[in-house]
């Protein structure tokens, strides 16, 4: 081994310290938990799905299967149901009985959305999904129309 190879070697270590030393007084970048400290995402981001309601609590979904039919991935699952005229569970003539969205499969693109022509299912900014079994990953309906409020500030487009 040549004394080059050691100062160079040298070297390479002795810059390595110096951004570790440079760094090792400075505040840490990572945020203490999405519970305790709100996080700042961006206006367009999509995250966690819910469905919306009318004002007078009807529920805006119609069970029309636009956005399972979007689904690139084949994420959601819709069975219809007519609406009981007397009893009405959304403004339509149907309704989504059941209405599953499975978070494994879904890559959150947002077609979706696009595709209701209700503006029922919509992509909000929560983005702490982490569960420990597969089934909770496969938002319900009911999961779905009671969302959990995201810990988050809206940062500016820039």
């Amino acid at each position: 081994m040549a004394i080059k190879d050691v100062y160079q070697g040298t070297r390479a270590i002795g810059r390595a310290l110096g951004v570790t030393l440079k760094h090792l007084f400075e505040a840490p970048v990572t945020v203490e938990s999405p519970d305790r400290e709100p996080i700042a995402v961006y206006p367009r981001f999509r995250g966690r799905h819910y469905l919306r309601r009318y004002e007078n609590g009807l529920e805006r979904c119609i069970g029309c299967q636009l956005c399972e039919a979007a689904c690139p991935t084949g994420a959601i699952y819709i069975e219809a149901e007519e609406n009981d005229p007397d009893n009405p569970v959304s403004p339509g003539e149907r309704y989504a009985r059941v209405y599953e969205i499975n978070l494994l499969r879904c890559i959150f693109c947002g077609d979706c959305e696009e595709a209701c022509p209700t503006e029922a299912i919509v992509l909000g900014h929560g983005y702490t999904l982490a569960n420990y079994t597969r089934r909770d990953f496969v938002l319900t309906k009911e999961d779905l129309l009671n969302p959990p409020e995201p810990n988050v500030v809206i940062r500016p487009e820039g």
